[in-house]
C-alpha cells in the first residue's frame, strides 16, 4: 500500500512507497524539512510524541542560544567562496560535489551574514534533508530512521537537533531516567589543540527531530561531525561514512569514536564499553554485526554528581 505524508501534507514532493508498508497519519516533522518523511507500518505502535524541532533550540542551563546569530560573516562578493581568501574556509574546502571531504578538521559554514549567494558550496547542511527517508519498526531496536534511495559516501544526511543544555541539566536528566527507557541524551566533545574540552549536550526527547529515531551501530554508515553555521553552537550533522544501499537502516556510533580520533584518556574513561561498575545503566546492543561490543556505549561522566 503507499504510504501517505506524515508531514502534515504540507509538502510538494509526491511521498514515497514505505517498502509495502501503510504509513501510519501522524506528523512526524510537521512540514519542517526539505521532504517528507513517512512513518512506515501500521501494525506497530505509533512513534512516541515530541515537538518537533528541525534546529536546535536553548534548553534549560544553556549558556548559549542557538538561534542567535553570533558569528561575524564573510566578505566574499562572488557566489561561491575561495579557500584561502574566505574567513569561513580557513582549513581549506569542506565540500566537494556536495561531499564532505574531512570528518576530521573543524567545518564552517557561510551563514545568514555572509555575502556570498545562497548557491554556495559551503552551505551544505542548511539545504535540508536531500534524501527520502522513513520511519519504520526495527526488530528488537523499536523505531529507525531508513533511506528509501542509495546515499554516496560523504553526503549529508540528516541533523540531530534537540535541546541544547547545560552539564548540571544532562546529568539531572539521566539520573531521573527510567532504566528501562530510551536515552536520547549526547555529549559531544571537541579537543581544542589549547587542550581544553567544549562539551556540547543535546537532547531530543521533547523537543528533536527525526535524528531521535537514528539508533546505535558499533559498525556504522553514518558519522557525526559538528558544523558550525550562524552560532558557535555546534549543529550535529550526519554524514553518509560509506556508500549507502536503499532499504538500509541509518546508524551511528553513539560513542563517537567510529571514524573520528579520540585521546586515549577519553578511551580509558569507560565512555565506549563502560568498563565501569555501574552495570545497572548498561544496555544491550542489538546493531548484530561483527565488531559489536555487546553493550551500547555508556558515558560515565553523565552519572556522576559535580560538588
Amino acid at each position: 500500500m503507499e504510504a501517505r505524508d506524515v508531514c502534515g501534507g504540507q509538502e510538494a514532493l509526491p511521498v514515497p512507497v514505505c517498502g509495502g508498508q501503510e504509513a501510519l497519519p501522524v506528523p512526524v516533522c510537521g512540514g519542517q524539512e526539505a521532504l517528507p518523511v513517512p512513518v512506515c507500518g501500521g501494525q506497530e505502535a505509533l512513534p512516541p510524541r515530541f515537538q518537533y524541532s528541525a534546529e536546535l533550540v536553548a534548553g534549560p542551563g544553556a549558556e548559549l542560544d542557538p538561534s542567535e546569530v553570533t558569528v561575524q560573516g564573510c566578505e566574499c562578493q562572488e557566489p561561491h567562496c575561495t579557500p584561502g581568501e574566505c574567513a569561513c574556509l580557513p582549513h581549506g574546502e569542506n565540500y566537494c560535489h556536495h561531499r564532505l571531504l574531512s570528518a576530521q578538521k573543524p567545518v564552517l559554514e557561510c551563514n545568514v551574514l555572509c555575502r556570498c549567494g545562497d548557491s554556495c558550496a559551503n552551505r551544505e547542511t542548511q539545504r535540508g534533508l536531500q534524501y527520502q527517508l522513513h520511519v519504520r519498526p526495527v526488530p528488537g531496536k523499536g523505531w529507525g530512521l531508513c533511506t528509501l534511495e542509495s546515499v554516496p559516501s560523504g553526503r549529508f544526511v540528516c541533523e540531530y537537533a534537540g535541546e541544547v543544555l547545560g552539564p548540571e541539566e544532562a546529568r539531572r536528566r539521566i539520573r531521573v531516567q527510567d532504566p528501562e527507557s530510551n536515552n536520547y541524551i549526547i555529549a559531544v566533545r571537541e579537543h581544542l589543540h589549547s587542550g581544553h574540552v567544549l562539551e556540547t549536550f543535546v537532547d531530543p526527547t521533547y523537543v528533536g527531530n527525526i535524528g531521535r529515531f537514528l539508533n546505535h551501530s558499533c559498525q556504522p554508515n553514518l558519522v557525526m561531525v559538528p558544523i558550525r553555521t550562524h552560532s558557535m553552537v555546534p549543529r550535529l550533522a550526519l554524514f553518509a561514512a560509506r556508500d549507502i544501499q536503499a532499504g538500509e537502516e541509518l546508524c551511528y556510533d553513539y560513542s563517537g569514536m567510529a571514524f573520528n580520533f579520540t585521546p586515549d584518556s577519553e578511551r580509558q574513561s569507560g565512555r565506549r564499553h563502560g568498563t565501569e561498575s555501574s552495570g545497572s545503566q548498561r544496555k544491550k546492543c542489538l546493531c548484530g554485526t561483527a565488531p559489536c561490543s555487546g553493550y551500547l556505549p555508556y558515558d560515565a561522566t553523565l552519572y556522576k554528581t559535580v560538588t
